[in-house]
């Protein structure tokens, strides 16, 4: 396959691969136990959290394992529900993992307001400032859209929100392994992970937590992760995240390089052929390798069938939205008319990609646009 999705998903790096089945087959005591197989499955979760915490250059004890990026961000949004101010900000290109928790906790008497972005995908941080109220306690807003791949101004909004003793919390699923992702330089105050999003394993997350006192748990039961996610620890997965995030963040100006390379050489290979196309997205300030392309008078369903009958993989949108054809509701916030919504496909680079496979991704595209 010529996979082009990796905004969607990334494929396992054989180095993960290698050490999970190696866990898998020979590591099973419970990490709470206090019996020597117990010790070493606890010491294999702290390793992975030490490599997590270096990899955003947090502390250990300030990272929470959870099942993905999803739960991450539940549990600070449901978090609120137990602080006195219960208004939060976000935008309306956030992820709908926080988008559509926040129309449900208004049955738990949080308000919330979601913000109007640019046309460049990008969000004004006097917008957000504006929509502050006395009774604002979170801001949402992610480190970089999964769907344009623009990067958002979270440390200039940081910088105000704190000295309005405002949280901030980012979704920075999209960002590990194509930027530096520093909590310290950031200066956010929970950050989210989701492991399969740099060549880890699915089902597995983090959570980045400035001050613990400020979480609380979202699942209950036992004690495990200092009470904060209840549940017996995947090991394996645990350590597959821990690798793959020391891996994605090694030599990370090479990868960015890469993906640079491989963007620019299909760039400039469509707008040889087909100079109608629209590249939405502020392309400046965006992750390298997400491209989001518009293509007038084509539908992207009708496209992507063709193309995955020549064994092409990309996305028209998020692939948490998929199963259905609708506009994206990222591309209708930033202004596309309907019929241009419709038209645009999501094409995302990685670590497989080479030069020969984008060459083959273009002629593809040029038999469909070009009769």
């Amino acid at each position: 396959m010529y996979y082009f999705d990796h905004s969607a998903t990334t494929p396992l790096l054989p180095e993960v691969t290698k050490l999970m089945n190696t866990l898998n087959e020979n590591i099973y005591g419970n990490p709470s136990s206090i019996y020597s197989a117990g010790r070493k499955s606890r010491s294999i979760i702290e390793e992975a959290r030490n490599q997590i915490a270096q990899s955003i250059s947090s502390k250990p004890e300030q990272i929470i394992f959870t099942s993905g990026g999803t739960e991450a961000n539940n549990q600070v949004l449901w978090s609120i529900t137990n602080e006195s101010k219960k208004h939060i900000i976000a935008n309306k290109i956030e992820h709908p993992a926080v988008t559509k928790v926040l129309q449900y906790l208004k049955t738990f008497g949080i308000n919330y307001e979601l913000v109007e972005v640019k046309k460049d995908g990008i969000v004004c941080v006097d917008t957000i400032i504006a929509a502050i109220k006395p009774n604002t306690s979170l801001i949402s807003l992610m480190l970089a859209n999964n769907e344009l791949g623009t990067i958002q101004p979270l440390k200039e909004v940081v910088e105000y929100a704190h000295k309005n003793n405002i949280m901030v919390h980012t979704d920075a699923v999209q960002c590990l392994g194509k930027m530096n992702v520093d909590v310290t330089s950031l200066g956010t105050d929970f950050l989210s992970l989701s492991a399969h999003k740099f060549y880890g394993p699915k089902g597995i997350g983090a959570l980045y937590v400035k001050n613990p006192k400020k979480i609380y748990s979202l699942i209950i039961g036992g004690s495990q992760e200092k009470e904060l996610r209840a549940g017996t620890e995947n090991i394996s997965a645990i350590a597959g995240m821990g690798l793959a995030a020391e891996l994605s963040t090694t030599s990370l100006n090479r990868k960015i390089q890469s993906l640079q390379t491989l963007e620019t050489q299909f760039k400039d290979g469509l707008n040889n052929f087909f100079n109608n196309a629209v590249f939405n997205g502020n392309q400046l300030k965006k992750l390298p390798g997400i491209v989001n392309v518009s293509f007038p008078n084509f539908q992207s369903d009708k496209m992507m069938i063709q193309l995955d009958r020549k064994n092409i993989a990309v996305s028209n949108g998020s692939a948490c939205g998929s199963g259905s054809i609708k506009p994206s509701k990222v591309l209708s916030a930033i202004g596309l008319n309907e019929n241009i919504n419709l038209s645009t496909l999501r094409i995302s680079f990685g670590k497989s990609n080479n030069k020969e496979q984008v060459e083959y991704l273009l002629n593809s595209l040029k038999s469909i646009l070009i009769n």
